[in-house]
């Protein structure tokens, strides 16, 4: 007991200092010294390496110059609009999204995305954009901040107020802990405690921080005693939203992390039961001559190409199999191919479509937000998409990310990176940037280029448990 009250004293003082120091930081924008990122235009003739680089730090830049000024959260998003219902994109039909009253204004942050944003940091350290000090007071300021913020039992909530740590709610029932943002937001955070593995006072007290908040996160709970694992918790309505975690999808690095908590791990009959057991797990159809081992009840080409890039960030899907045979290399490559190639077909003949203007998934659009996927094609492309996709096909994303760059320039290139979206055929550009489509396009091209994250995170000793736990198979699991 007085260990753990000494623990404590030390962490409080340390936090003290550690705050006083970064006040400066929390009064102004981010980016006031010589850790500032400067934007650049469109330069001519880089080579692939040159251009990697160049979209990479700029993109960076989102979170970094772009986040919460007070808590360091990504932001939900660039500009403020009304809140779309983010769910509708499960439902069968992929209908319009239905607008909820709540308004994503100037200090809404994404759970999710600053996990994003702290994988991104992580990359940022490496390259050299900023020094490593820096970046651990930044992820400081925003561990202690969540450690004080709404949590329940452990999980946080989708949205969050970044500057009191109050929940930004959906609607009435949708108003507090989600699983799947919290399994983003503690994949990056745990990328952090082993890249930031000094023996500093300062990334000591970053992992203890990041202890704190992975030793608590109760994983179990949202199993409802029952072998499903749901979404969604409430104080106010419990487990009312009713929505199991269902496969396959974005959610894989969920049932990853509930299994590899030391304390409140899941069982594998709960991954059995509402993932692997699912009627959306095994698809095992062929599409353009590419055959998709997982998805969507065997239709929609696979969905959104979000599925392939939020959990792969972390897990490497190279050599990974699962328990029934599944191929993660061959599923997030097909599902690429396939979505290129109903890009080029173009059967409802979008202008601007090609081999070189591909990729859909979700993201914003000239009729709000929305999951874009062949089932849901719109005529919009999100540049995400592809350059997301750049270790499963480099080729062909590398030939996308020298159109959007070269032939679109300044319609879709700004100060953060590439805009969210845009539409030829219906002479749309965004002007809006997103956390969970920024993110990924700095962290996979970074696991392109070097493995960087892929190596940190699947090095985790409670990582490679759960993965076992759970049936994998990888060349990284010991």
């Amino acid at each position: 007991m007085i260990k753990k009250l000494f623990t404590v004293a030390v962490l409080v003082f340390v936090s003290n200092i550690l705050n006083a120091q970064n006040k400066s930081l929390a009064k102004g924008k981010y980016g006031d010294g010589p850790d500032s990122i400067a934007p650049v235009g469109i330069i001519k003739n880089l080579t692939d390496e040159q251009l990697l680089e160049t979209v990479q730090r700029q993109t960076f830049r989102f979170f970094w110059h772009g986040a919460h000024p007070y808590s360091g959260l990504a932001l939900e998003r660039s500009n403020t609009v009304k809140a779309e219902h983010y769910w509708d994109y499960i439902n069968e039909a992929w209908d319009e999204p239905n607008f909820s009253h709540t308004e994503f204004g100037p200090d809404a942050g994404a759970i999710g995305g600053t996990g994003f944003g702290i994988m991104s940091t992580v990359v940022a350290v490496e390259r050299g954009w900023i020094g490593r000090d820096t970046a651990v007071r930044r992820l400081i300021k925003i561990a202690d901040f969540l450690i004080n913020a709404d949590c329940y039992h452990g999980i946080y909530p989708h949205f969050m107020n970044g500057r009191t740590g109050k929940t930004i709610k959906f609607d009435r029932l949708d108003d507090g802990a989600d699983l799947v943002e919290t399994s983003y937001l503690l994949m990056g955070f745990l990328c952090a405690r082993e890249y930031f593995s000094k023996d500093t006072p300062r990334e000591v007290y970053l992992r203890k921080r990041i202890n704190q908040m992975w030793g608590a996160a109760n994983w179990n709970w949202h199993t409802n005693g029952q072998k499903k694992l749901y979404w969604h918790w409430s104080p106010n309505n419990g487990f009312d939203m009713n929505f199991p975690v269902w496969g396959y999808n974005e959610c894989l690095i969920t049932y990853i992390m509930s299994a590899s908590s030391q304390y409140h791990s899941i069982s594998p009959d709960a991954y059995n039961g509402t993932w692997t057991g699912s009627p959306g797990f095994k698809c095992d159809s062929i599409y353009y001559g590419y055959k998709l081992p997982l998805g969507n009840y065997g239709k929609d080409l696979g969905g959104p190409l979000f599925f392939e890039q939020y959990t792969f960030q972390g897990i490497n899907p190279n050599g990974l199999t699962d328990s029934l045979g599944n191929d993660y290399a061959v599923q997030t490559k097909n599902h690429t191919l396939i979505n290129r190639a109903y890009c080029i077909d173009n059967p409802k003949k979008f202008k601007g479509y090609s081999e070189q203007c591909w990729g859909l998934t979700a993201g914003d659009s000239y009729k709000g937000y929305l999951a874009h996927s062949p089932e849901n094609d719109r005529g919009v492309i999100q540049p995400t998409a592809a350059i997301s996709s750049m270790p499963y096909t480099p080729k062909e994303s590398m030939q996308a990310l020298r159109y959007f760059y070269y032939q679109m320039g300044d319609k879709v290139w700004s100060k953060y990176g590439f805009v969210d979206g845009f539409s030829i055929h219906h002479n749309w550009y965004a002007k809006s940037h997103l956390a969970i489509d920024q993110g990924p396009i700095i962290t996979m091209i970074e696991n392109y280029r070097t493995g960087l994250l892929w190596n940190l995170f699947m090095k985790i000793p409670d990582i490679q448990n759960g993965l076992k736990k759970l049936g994998f198979q990888s060349p990284s699991i010991k």
